[in-house]
């Protein structure tokens, strides 16, 4: 996996946001269900932009960045705590 290959993986669950938030806006989705697929979505991006920092880390102090990997939601979203 390549940083344009996250960019683009990036760009896709920005745009499924999007498109979710059209359907909630239109009335075509529940709630609920609106708001467990946006927490979803939201944990998503969080590992998509942990990685491709891990990745430009590592290349930055001259290491290869494929010797990263996803991190867990839990890993990802705990940072803070």
């Amino acid at each position: 996996m390549t940083d344009q290959d996250i960019l683009a993986r990036i760009k896709q669950l920005v745009d499924d946001e999007h498109a979710l938030r059209a359907k909630a806006t239109a009335g075509e989705i529940d709630p609920v269900a609106e708001r467990q697929q946006l927490a979803a979505l939201e944990v998503m991006l969080d590992q998509a932009w942990d990685l491709l920092r891990q990745r430009r880390a590592r290349q930055g102090s001259g290491e290869s960045p494929e010797e990263t990997g996803l991190r867990s939601p839990r890993e990802v979203e705990g940072y803070l705590q």
